[in-house]
Parts: structure tokens; sequence; C-alpha cells
């Protein structure tokens, strides 16, 4: 292979993107390490690093083979030996673009979707344990679903079975990527339990600033999340990006005028959260959906998602940070959105209900969505049951109370001698039984007092 072989620009874009998403970790970490209470801000923060660096090995180990190499059976799962420590992909191989390039790519995509995971269970499990949930969560959910949706058929290879014969449409992870970890946060959630004090203390977002820069970063990372996923630097990729800003710009607006009607406020949170909400709706949809119907979809999820957060503080469902709100919601928003909203006119070439399309590509959208939901949230489950059996994954109440800072980390965020004191609740930011009920749907802001 010469260096003529390869497509320098496409290269670029790849690694750029590959950075970008990288970016999307850290930004998370600020993003939920804002949103928990100051006594388990770093917990938060290391949640997510910690998915970094063990994904980031398990990927370059078996990850990649199991999700990309050549299928075993039934569409289901990537020989896990053909790729084995990316032995056979080290060597130039005549594409245009180098493999070790989607390589690193689809590496940052699973280490973010396993952080995704983490806001479920703030301030209440071992950090022990979730270094070890990571490991199996990864190599027997991700891994696999990942083949389903993202690996095609080509010249010999044969890919997943969502990709490949369902043909449901997932452009960058709505499936594999949100609905997989809301589904899976949901399941931690429910295992775990509530927070000891979830319905009598303070929950607010401790560090508004911390919130809001990181929803920046989202923001600004997904680009290479949605754009990259055209594996070129040509019109899908501009046509991913341009849906990207507007389809979340609409979403934000959703959210704040869902709250202002509702809660007469447009709160920081808020639009934090309908950026969020926003961008994860449009994944799946990038390439598919026209600008116009972008912005008709971000809106649907702005509104939808605020709505579905709400719910958590009247069932009773400890999702701390909002993943099964955000995340499964507007995976699925996205996902089924494809059926109505798709025009031919976009790269996809696909018509939706709405382009006159029938439901041909909608219960397709569906199947997809709905397995994954369903296997995701069965896996996760049976894997929290087992490791609260065996290690312990909830936190002892006297550590959670204490805060799980300072009993797993050895570490405060904030030197508490001069840290600004936060006023309660008052009665009116309660509901009619006396639960904690934010006017945005979920914990609100810090207040100094």
């Amino acid at each position: 292979m010469t260096p003529l072989d390869v497509n320098s620009g496409d290269t670029a874009w790849i690694l750029t993107s590959a950075a970008l998403v990288m970016l999307m970790t850290p930004g998370l970490a600020l993003f939920y390490g804002g949103m928990t209470r100051r006594k388990a801000v770093l917990n938060m923060m290391m949640m997510s690093f910690a998915a970094l660096a063990v994904v980031s090995v398990l990927w370059v180990l078996y990850g990649y083979s199991m999700a990309f190499g050549n299928d075993i059976g039934g569409g289901l799962l990537g020989n896990p030996l053909e790729h084995l420590g990316l032995q056979d992909v080290l060597a130039d191989d005549g594409a245009s673009l180098p493999t070790l390039a989607f390589v690193g790519f689809q590496a940052v995509f699973a280490i973010i979707t396993v952080a995704l995971i983490s806001g479920a269970i703030a301030d209440r499990a071992k950090f022990g344990t979730w270094l070890v949930f990571i490991v199996i969560w990864a190599t027997i959910v991700y891994f696999p679903i990942a083949h389903w949706v993202f690996d095609f058929d080509a010249d010999g290879h044969v890919g997943g079975w969502i990709a490949n014969t369902l043909k449901a449409l997932d452009f960058a992870g709505g499936t594999a990527v949100h609905i997989n970890a809301g589904a899976a946060g949901l399941a931690l959630a429910l295992v775990l339990g509530a927070r000891v004090d979830f319905r009598s203390a303070d929950l607010r977002p401790h560090n508004m600033p911390f919130v809001m820069l990181g929803a920046g970063l989202l923001w600004f990372g997904w680009f290479g999340f949605n754009a990259g996923s055209a594996l070129t630097a040509g019109n899908t990729a501009a046509f991913a990006w341009v849906n990207t800003l507007v389809a979340t710009g609409a979403a934000t607006l959703g959210w704040l005028f869902t709250e202002r009607i509702r809660d007469k406020h447009f709160t920081p949170l808020g639009a934090a959260s309908g950026v969020v909400a926003g961008l994860v709706a449009i994944t799946p949809a990038a390439n598919s959906v026209s600008p116009v119907g972008a912005i008709a979809l971000g809106i649907l999820a702005g509104v939808l998602c605020c709505l579905a957060v709400g719910l958590k503080f009247k069932i009773g469902v400890d999702d701390s940070l909002d993943v099964v709100g955000v995340h499964l919601v507007g995976g699925l928003v996205g996902t089924l959105a494809i059926g109505f909203l798709a025009t031919d006119a976009a790269p996809a070439g696909v018509n939706g209900l709405l382009y006159g399309g029938g439901v041909d590509q909608l219960w397709r959208q569906a199947v997809g969505a709905i397995t994954v939901l369903v296997v995701s949230f069965g896996v996760t489950w049976l894997i929290a049951i087992a490791l609260q059996k065996t290690m312990g994954f909830r936190a002892e109440p006297d550590a959670e109370l204490a805060g799980v800072d300072a009993v797993f980390h050895g570490s405060a965020a904030y030197d508490e001698a001069t840290a600004s004191p936060v006023t309660a609740p008052s009665p009116s930011e309660s509901d009619a039984s006396g639960d904690p009920l934010p006017p945005s749907g979920a914990e609100k802001e810090l207040t100094p007092a």
C-alpha cells in the first residue's frame, strides 16, 4: 500500500471526529458531576474516567473483534478471535480509510455508552464493583449489540442482523448507544434502589456551571459523533452536521418552553438537559431526515424528554441524573421518528410514513428499538443482581450518607471550610405529598444562601 492509496482527507476527518467523541466522556463527567451533590462529585466523574480507561483496553484486546469480526451465527456476534489484540489490522490493507482509524473511532463510542449508564446510580454505587460491571457489561451487552447495529455486510464479510437483515436505520447509535445505555441505567436503578434520602434531602445539582460547561462540550463533541459516522468528509457528513446543530437547538427550546408553561421558569438545568435530549434524538436520524425534519424531531424530543424526566418523582424510581428520561426516551423518539420523518432527499434515501413510504420502515425501527431495549434491560438486570449478591454493588447506608467521595476515593472536591452553604428546599419546591419536585422535572440548580 502506498501513501496515495489512503484518502488523507477522510482519514483526517475520522481521526478528528474520534478525538471529538473522546472529549465527550470528560464532558459527560462535568455534566454528571455538576448534577450530583458535592459529596459525590468526584465519584461521579471517576465513573466516567473508569469507563474511558477500562473500555479502551477491552476494545483492543477483543471488543473490536466481537463487534466487527465476521459473524459467527445469526448476525448475533462477531468472531472474538478474528481481530484478537488487533494483530491482523496493524499493517496497511490497501483501503482508503486505515482500519485502525475506524477502530479508534468505534472505541470511543463504546466508552461513552458505558459512561452514560453511571448517571442512573449516582451517590450510591461501590466504585470497585463499578469497575467489574464495566468489564462484564461491555463484553456481553455492548460489544454484541454494536455488532447487530453497526456491522454491515461487505466483500464476503457477514455483519449483524439489525443492520443487514432487519435493515433498521441507526446512523450513529440511537439504539446501540442511547437506548442501550438508558435501558441498562433503568435496570441498575431498580436493582440498587433509591438513595436513602431520595425523598427527604435536597438533591439539587451542586454546580450548575459544571453542568452547562459539560453540556457545551457534549454538543461540541457530538459533531464528531454524528458527522464522523459518515466515515467520509463529504455531503453525508455535512448533512449530519447541520441536522445535529438544528435538532439540538430545537430540543433546547422545546424543553425550555415546556418547563416555562408548566413551572413558570426557564432554568439553566432545563437548557442543558434539552441540549442532550436533542443530541440523543438526532443521533439515529442524522442522515435520514431533512433539516426541517430535524427541527420537528428536536422539538418533539425536548418536550417528551422534559415530561419523562419528571415521572421519576411520581413513580419513585431514582434515576439520579435522568439517564432513562433523556437517553432511553430520547433514543426511542429519534429511532421511531425515522419511520415517520425520513425522506429520500436525505443521504439514507428512505421515505417514512409522512413522505409516502408507508409503515415499512416504521416497523423495522420499532423492532430494532424494542429488541435492544429488552435485551439490554434484561441482561443488565441479571448482571446487577449477580454483582449485588457476590461483591455488593450498593454502597452501605453510612457510606452513602457520609459521601462516596470520602469513603471510596479518600478525597473531597471542595474545602468545606470555604464552601458556600446551600439553602434547603422551601415548601413551594415540594409536591403535594412533600416530596421534592423541582420545576424542570429534574433536580433544581444550586442557590447559594
